[in-house]
């Protein structure tokens, strides 16, 4: 399978990051692993990440949407503000234990992919891979 640039884990627990990019790596799936703990570390991480991208070497962030100071909503409040072409190449899904009615309902307005619960598993990784990039594990 062709890697994709970049993966960005943004989760307030260091634990589900380590897990997710353990899984992510053990399958091979980008060239390049950054976690973020919280939307505003996430937002720095994401600039220098969508510098390097292009729609050929995408970037996936998986973005929690409930975290402390800057959550995965007001991140992508902010995400909306970077100019078109550092957004061009960003693939988010929402990658969460729970979401509120509210949220829910803002999902259909909002620039995100999709949405994945948690915990992150293989099948899920590869129905991501296979919908957002054109790629999938081999059989």
């Amino acid at each position: 399978m062709k890697k994709i640039s970049s993966v960005l884990l943004v989760d307030d627990d260091p634990l589900t990051n380590d897990l997710n990019e353990r899984l992510l790596q053990q399958l091979g799936v980008a060239d390049r692993y950054l976690a973020a703990t919280d939307g505003v570390d996430a937002l720095a991480a994401l600039e220098d990440l969508a510098a390097e991208a292009n729609p050929t070497s995408p970037v996936l962030v998986l973005l929690d949407v409930k975290m402390p100071g800057m959550d995965g909503m007001a991140f992508i409040d902010a995400y909306q503000m970077l100019p078109a072409a550092q957004r061009q190449a960003v693939v988010i899904v929402l990658h969460t234990a729970s979401m509120s009615s509210v949220d829910l309902g803002r999902m259909e307005s909002l620039p995100i992919a999709g949405l994945v619960s948690k915990p992150l598993t293989k099948e899920k990784l590869d129905t991501i891979l296979k919908l957002h990039f054109q790629r999938q594990f081999p059989t």
